[in-house]
């Protein structure tokens, strides 16, 4: 479904990403491990054309290098950045509403899937989106991104600063996704939720790709863990 072969980025001099080979399949969670400045990130603003990437990202048997960030997102790729970008005057329907590709045009999602999923985010659909808290906006960002319906959704930190019951609803809301058929790249720090939700792992150091196993492999890898993961 996407495959990324051989992929650099630069901030101006600085050479971030050195030669990243990654693959999400269809249905698959991966997650894409590190300590922070590593490229994570970096990764997926690549994949999305935010950042401009060198090499090949291929969706679908596309090739999207080079593309707009509006162009690649129409192709079917959702992207949930970590800095919760969320329409601090708009009311959460009306954030949730700018997710959708076409006004008033639903997929897989619509605005009962999300507020059954998160009762907070129904409880204050008129209320505006600024005065939630962090995990409500962290919330609301995700639901957002899924109202536009896309078969590949990459998400970076979503658990962030989250109490420990809202990372619980965020590792739900994955499994969810995963179960309506949309693939998701993850990009988390926390060990737990990686391992109990992802079907492959890839562990990132230094711009590189250090590590691809699947969780076993990974709990058996105590060097790994030791020189790439913890602190």
């Amino acid at each position: 479904m996407l495959e990324i072969r051989d992929l650099h980025a630069y901030y101006g001099q600085s050479h971030i990403l050195h030669g990243v080979d990654l693959d999400v399949q269809e249905g698959e969670i991966v997650s894409l491990l590190g300590r922070n400045g590593v490229g994570r990130s970096t990764t997926c603003k690549a994949i999305m054309g935010l950042v401009p990437p060198q090499g090949s990202v291929r969706y679908r048997g596309k090739e999207l290098a080079g593309l707009r960030s509006d162009m690649v997102a129409q192709s079917g790729i959702g992207y949930v950045p970590e800095d919760r970008q969320i329409f601090p005057t708009l009311t959460v329907r009306q954030n949730l509403e700018l997710g959708l590709k076409k006004a008033g045009k639903f997929g897989r999602w619509n605005f009962e899937d999300v507020y059954r999923l998160f009762p907070n985010l129904a409880n204050r659909q008129n209320t505006a989106a600024g005065v939630l808290s962090g995990g409500e906006q962290q919330m609301l960002t995700m639901c957002r991104t899924l109202m536009g319906d896309p078969d590949l959704i990459l998400i970076d930190e979503p658990t962030e600063g989250l109490a420990p019951k809202l990372v619980e609803q965020v590792g739900d809301l994955l499994g969810e996704i995963a179960k309506r058929g949309v693939s998701i790249l993850l990009v988390e720090q926390k060990l737990t939720i990686a391992l109990r939700i992802s079907r492959r792992l890839y562990v990132m150091g230094h711009g590189r790709i250090v590590f691809e196993g699947t969780p076993d492999d990974l709990a058996n890898n105590a060097g790994i863990r030791q020189e790439w993961l913890e602190v």
